[in-house]
């Protein structure tokens, strides 16, 4: 059987990109500079996979920010205001992602979202009455041609128009289905270029398609693809479905020609099902995802085997392939010379699933043993907790009675949400401590200094709960699973969340549980600064979970209550030593729920709710808990996220100006609410008027309204930080005062 993937990590085996575009950000570098860096990851990411044997090397998966951002810009989907004087093409594009303050110009970044259930953040491209889509990029076709004068022949791989409307917002008259006829033709135009160019096999993703669909959005992606398809000059086209199954849509693509049919089944529970009841058409081959694209072990041997064997005897022509894009996994184990043998012999990063897709293609796979059952997934069990350890008493009006009349906040209390700036300073101090250049006495008191540092300037321009700066913390994930046993940590293993952001996720390798206190020290003395209250920072034991590598021989749910237990005696040991305000930052709560509203509860929500209270349950009623969540789509879970019990939870909304609110309000939720007023992904600062209008227009919450930025501050610079900070407290006094 032949070989593919739908794509391949960009970031480079050393984050070459990442280092590059932020010394281009920085002026240190010049664009051609930073082109050539793009170059050389691409080139070296072809000819790994080329060496790797597999058949359908994709091209066109590299971008310098994001894909949807790349396809907006190909499509001519650019608000005017972007095309600023001199701006080359790649300043548009940061531009639109990252917001522009300079000069005259003073331009607001793009809303950014979680890819489906992936910690990858996307561009969300905006749709307007102004917009009229045309072919003004040739990214595509420019990717392939490089790869072709290197001697490799790829697949070049683009958004669908179907998964770019779904995902886009848009305002005036403008929707999907007056959108789409015409992007359409875009499409059409770019597969005709690229046929004539020479261009054989195209891959158009389409994960969209695992979304719940209504008939009228099968209507929608059926007419889009017999126009697509009808093309009398096009290449062959492979369409690529990740992140679970087309159960809503699976009739409509039988009915289409497309050359091949790229489908998950990993995490696409049913798609084994839809193939046993209905094959597809004759002539179009099934790019089977067995491989994992989000998960880091090796595929279980037998597993993948017999999983294999179905799919032989349900489709005659199979392609193995991955899940997904190998985007959301590391680049390699090459560098990963300290983990433990026997765990690293367990692994596999990209290049490393190359081997395994190789070796699986390879295998031959008949008819004569088996079963078409689809109950190929493993069983896993989900072992809830007592009722008693996740109900806090008393009820949440009680505790806020209790609580206003311990703490005596003014009206709209402001705070940050934890973390301040991660200086050239701190990282340097950071390596000294690794290289052994300085003790750990030495490093201690650096980091003591910068505490003080951080709670002067707070109590300097005002703020009511002030927060440590977490200096002493790479990672909010890896920091406290350090200190839990069930852990393992990679030196380079470093995966894309948005941008030039990257993270390390640990692996979840062994039963958890606190092997020391976490925090309590830190958090002590910084209390001890100051008389205001000071936070006490935790991560919240879905977001571990979530952003990290679980094991797979036990459920998710088994992992996260571990987690929360263990998270749990922190928060008591917090509490004791006379910490009265605690974070607990579910960032990632809502990433990993199902794409399938009807697996919401049985396969997340009735375990994901029920380990963050189990987290704080036992705390006293004056101690207030507090959470925060990451950019997603939270209004259908409204009810859920104020069944968290939390006394205070901020958003990150600012780049969706704030629209969640709406849904807060029309729910009744009684959970206080602290909306981002601030985008801390954009380097802008915004001005105390702006900050005055979006607080002075919040509405009214029975909890009450909190002021703070939309996330913590460690991606931005001390300069841009404490600007913003002044301007948003100078705003709250403004509005105080009225």
């Amino acid at each position: 059987m032949k070989t593919a993937i739908a794509g391949y990590p960009r970031i480079g085996g050393r984050r070459e990109l990442k280092f590059a575009t932020e010394a281009y950000f920085a002026g240190k570098i010049r664009c051609e500079e930073l082109e050539e860096t793009g170059k050389q990851i691409r080139r070296e990411n072809w000819k790994t996979l080329k060496d790797a044997g597999i058949d359908f090397i994709p091209s066109g998966d590299f971008s310098f920010y994001d894909l949807m951002l790349d396809t907006a810009c190909m499509v001519g989907a650019i608000d005017s205001q972007y095309r600023y004087p001199g701006a080359s093409d790649l300043d548009i594009r940061f531009t639109m992602a990252r917001g522009r303050q300079e000069h005259e110009c003073d331009l607001p970044a793009l809303p950014l979202r979680k890819w489906f259930t992936t910690n990858y953040h996307f561009i969300v491209p905006h749709i307007s009455d102004d917009t009229h889509f045309s072919l003004t990029g040739t990214g595509p076709l420019e990717a392939w041609k490089e790869a072709r004068d290197l001697g490799i022949i790829t697949r070049p791989t683009v958004i669908g128009p179907f998964t770019f409307l779904t995902l886009a917002s848009f305002s005036g008259d403008r929707t999907l289905a007056n959108s789409l006829s015409s992007l359409t033709a875009v499409y059409v135009s770019l597969l005709n270029l690229l046929h004539q160019e020479g261009v054989s096999v195209i891959q158009i993703e389409e994960p969209a398609l695992a979304l719940d669909l209504n008939e009228e959005a099968v209507r929608h992606f059926a007419q889009c693809y017999r126009e697509i398809l009808q093309s009398p000059s096009r290449p062959a086209i492979h369409l690529q479905v990740s992140f679970g199954d087309v159960r809503d849509a699976y009739d409509a693509i039988t009915r289409l020609p497309f050359e091949a049919v790229g489908l998950d089944f990993i995490e696409g529970k049913k798609n084994i099902e839809l193939l046993t009841q209905k094959p597809l058409l004759p002539g179009t081959a099934l790019i089977a995802g067995v491989i994992s694209g989000r998960n880091i072990w090796k595929a279980d041997k037998g597993a993948t085997e017999h999983l294999l064997e179905v799919i032989k005897r349900l489709c005659p022509e199979v392609i193995v392939g991955t899940s997904c894009s190998l985007l959301h996994v590391p680049v390699s184990l090459d560098g990963e010379t300290r983990l433990d043998a026997k765990i690293r012999d367990k692994l596999s990063f990209a290049k490393e699933k190359l081997d395994e897709l190789v070796f699986f293609a390879s295998r031959e796979y008949t008819a004569a043993h088996g079963t078409t059952s689809a109950n190929i997934t493993r069983e896993t069990r989900q072992i809830l907790p007592d009722t008693s350890e996740t109900t806090r008493t008393p009820s949440r009006s009680d505790r806020r009675k209790i609580q206003d009349k311990r703490f005596c906040f003014p009206q709209l209390p402001a705070t940050t949400i934890g973390s301040f700036p991660q200086t050239h300073e701190l990282r340097m101090l950071r390596a000294q401590k690794r290289r052994h250049e300085i003790t750990e006495e030495a490093y201690d008191k650096s980091i003591r200094q910068m505490i003080q540092e951080c709670i002067s300037f707070q109590e300097e321009i005002g703020l009511d709960v002030l927060v440590h700066g977490e200096f002493e913390r790479t990672d909010m994930v890896e920091f406290f699973s350090d200190g839990l046993e069930g852990f393992v940590y990679t030196s380079a293993g470093w995966v894309q969340s948005y941008g030039t952001r990257c993270v390390k996720p640990p692996i979840i390798a062994d039963d958890v549980r606190r092997k020391r206190s976490l925090t309590v020290e830190t958090a002590v003395y910084a209390q001890s600064l100051s008389k205001k209250p000071v936070k006490g920072m935790l991560t919240g034991p879905v977001t571990i979970l979530n952003w990290s590598f679980p094991r797979e021989d036990i459920s998710r749910a088994d992992i996260c209550f571990q987690i929360a237990r263990a998270l749990r005696d922190e928060v008591l040991d917090l509490e004791a030593n006379g910490i009265s305000i605690i974070q607990i930052d579910e960032a990632a709560l809502r990433e990993k729920l199902p794409l399938r509203a009807e697996d919401w509860r049985s396969d997340y929500l009735d375990w994901a709710i029920p380990a963050f209270r189990l987290t704080h349950a036992q705390v006293r009623p004056e101690t207030q808990i507090h959470t925060h969540m990451c950019y997603s789509e939270f209004s259908d879970i409204i009810g859920e996220i104020d069944a968290m019990d939390a006394d205070v939870i901020s958003f990150e909304a600012s780049r969706s100006h704030l629209s969640i609110l709406e849904s807060l309000a029309a729910s009744n939720f009684q959970t206080a609410v602290g909306p981002g007023v601030w985008d801390i992904h954009s380097p802008r600062i915004p001005t105390v008027e702006e900050f005055v209008s979006t607080i002075s227009a919040l509405p009214s919450f029975a909890g009450g309204i909190w002021i703070n930025p939309d996330c913590g501050l460690k991606t931005r610079g001390n300069r841009e930080a404490r600007e913003s900070l002044r301007n948003m407290m100078e705003a709250v006094k403004r509005v105080r005062q009225k």
